[in-house]
């Protein structure tokens, strides 16, 4: 059975749920999903004001792992058994406020390793081989002028290029590993506990952050965003990079000082860059990176926060969310992957 969502008033009059979920049916069921018959779910809005009230009478909520930050306010005398995010992305929800509450989170993780896999190889080779501004060229007419600069700069590929990949964890290892069968050396260091069994059969090298930076030709960040991550890329981070380096961060926005690589392009510090996350999503008008001009924007990649998102890994992150959901509400059962 199918809620539609309803006013705050009458929510009052709504019986005990299931399921709420933050997120529209429609996107399950684009990509072939279809949410459990036996639950009986709620699909409203995350700005809904009725949610924080429908909360309390909900046996488990499904949110996107991307969005604002979720109050843990909301969670106060709630019948929440299980907060299932649909992706591995746990940083929407206050971690003191739901240990505090009792209510268990859970994630799906591993399951956009290869869409993050792909996306940065895609980035690496667009960025490294010039090919979005020889588009631009062409389109303007400089063909000739477009072949012969592309020449002149004897453009390279991936193989026998060094690889570092910051954070070895589930999406750092597809990451290192796609990497790796296009011919690429592999570098590592992880600011958490990475799996040096895993890294050493991959033929990955663990290295001090300063001089992975220095040696790596394309830098590719994996990390969550903690304390211990955020702005880790910043202006000295960059300065020791080569002048010819690519950038990727997919990983959180935070992580990388964003006033920085915009400083870092336009200095010619680095040779391109490519983000798919931001600080403040969307970012505005005045960020430092929309505000980029000339040839340093021509060396900046900008993507949505897509680097997970295929068709592929959506239908798997959504099936094994309703999975898990089904798990707890229905079958009594505790979570998988209970992230905290």
């Amino acid at each position: 059975m199918r809620r539609p969502a309803l006013s705050e008033a009458a929510e009052s009059q709504v019986a005990d749920l299931d399921v709420l979920c933050l997120r529209p049916e429609a996107d399950f069921l684009r990509v072939g999903v279809t949410p459990p018959g036996e639950l009986d779910i709620a699909f409203v809005a995350p700005d809904d004001p009725s949610v924080p009230s429908r909360l309390r009478h909900a046996g488990a909520v499904v949110i996107p792992a991307v969005g604002p930050p979720i109050p843990g306010t909301w969670f106060a005398d709630s019948t929440v058994q299980l907060a299932q995010v649909t992706g591995a992305g746990v940083d929407r929800l206050d971690e003191a406020a739901m240990k505090a509450h009792g209510i268990p989170v859970a994630n799906v993780p591993g399951g956009s390793n290869s869409a993050l896999a792909e996306y940065a190889l895609a980035c690496a080779l667009v960025l490294l081989r010039r090919i979005g501004w020889a588009d631009r060229q062409i389109r303007r007419g400089e063909y000739s002028a477009a072949r012969a600069h592309m020449l002149a700069a004897n453009v390279t590929g991936l193989e026998g290029l060094t690889v570092g990949v910051v954070g070895l964890g589930n999406v750092g290892m597809a990451v290192a590993a796609a990497f790796k069968r296009m011919g690429s050396r592999i570098v590592y260091s992880d600011p958490g506990v990475a799996d040096t069994v895993a890294a050493a059969e991959l033929g990955a090298k663990p290295l001090p952050m300063f001089e992975l930076l220095a040696d790596a030709d394309v830098v590719t960040l994996h990390v969550p965003l903690v304390a211990a991550t955020r702005n880790m890329i910043g202006a000295a981070e960059l300065a020791v990079m080569k002048r010819t380096a690519i950038l990727i961060n997919a990983a959180r926005g935070g992580v990388v000082d964003e006033a920085a690589l915009a400083d870092g392009l336009s200095r010619g510090e680095i040779g391109g860059a490519a983000v798919d996350v931001y600080a403040q999503e969307p970012p505005q008008g005045s960020h430092p990176l929309l505000s980029l001009q000339g040839e340093a924007a021509e060396r900046l990649l900008l993507t949505p926060h897509v680097a997970g998102v295929t068709r592929q890994a959506s239908a798997y992150l959504f099936s094994s969310a309703w999975d898990n959901v089904v798990r707890v509400v229905v079958r009594g059962e505790s979570p998988m992957h209970r992230v905290f």
